[in-house]
């Protein structure tokens, strides 16, 4: 982390767990945990709990965020929620193009981009995911292959815009099956991700965009991630549904 030019973000991505009655227990179980933390601290839950952690996180450090968005304002698209009806909530950040989204529900980078300007033009902060599988590590064209994501989903975002980005790297390798990319490996592809960028916007703009790691970081982990100068942050899954090892995390990333 380098928090002179950028912002550290702990962000729980809850995924399809816990109903609004237990999202309101396990937030307030988390609130004295992480109060006072040195760092953005962000929980993405399912929609249907998304009021009942606002109200729960009230007066609180803890941000809430929507785990997908559509790309349009409304219309004929059962079953999809848009960024203005996320805003009128109180939700803040939302995930685009996390793995599961592309794998499972046929999301391209093209959607990605879609969703992110309609989440920007709302005035969300989006946690834009990026990253390899398997196969493309092994082909060694990781850095190719996030930075062509990370253009395509930002394309027509202006730099100021860019100010509301979050890219999250999540190996999909090591998403929920145990393993993690060494820190090296990690900061390797996040700086990768910051040159990206720079080639766009430049290098001081891309110097202030905040890159997480989000490929299983957990409490046994975080603090040595956290401390290479290109990881931001994380984007967490199953640790975030713990609150003592969502308060390690966060207590890394406050150092």
């Amino acid at each position: 982390m380098n928090k002179t030019l950028r912002n550290a973000v702990i962000a729980g991505n809850w995924k399809m767990n816990k109903t609004p009655a237990e999202t309101t227990a396990l937030i307030n179980e988390m609130k004295p945990l992480v109060a006072g933390a040195d760092c953005d601290v962000v929980l993405c839950v399912p929609f249907v709990d998304l009021q009942a952690a606002i109200e729960a996180a009230k007066g609180s450090n803890i941000k809430i965020g929507a785990q997908n968005v559509h790309f349009e304002k409304s219309g004929a698209f059962t079953g999809e929620i848009s960024a203005d009806m996320l805003t009128a909530l109180g939700v803040e950040y939302v995930i685009i193009g996390h793995s599961e989204r592309r794998t499972y529900f046929g999301e391209t980078d093209v959607t990605v981009n879609k969703r992110t300007l309609a989440a920007l033009n709302a005035g969300l902060t989006a946690i834009v995911c990026v990253g390899e599988y398997l196969e493309q590590r092994e082909q060694g064209i990781t850095a190719e292959l996030v930075a062509m994501q990370t253009k395509i989903a930002l394309q027509g975002v202006s730099a100021e815009q860019l100010k509301k980005v979050i890219i999250a790297y999540e190996p999909v390798w090591a998403i929920g099956t145990g393993k993690t990319a060494t820190a090296d490996q990690a900061n390797e592809v996040n700086a990768a991700i910051r040159e990206a960028i720079a080639d766009v916007y430049g290098k001081d703009v891309a110097d202030t965009v905040t890159i997480q790691y989000g490929g299983s970081m957990n409490a046994a982990n975080a603090e040595e991630l956290l401390s290479k100068p290109d990881v931001d942050g994380g984007l967490i899954g199953g640790a975030s549904l713990k609150a003592q090892d969502f308060s390690v995390i966060v207590k890394a990333a406050s150092k």
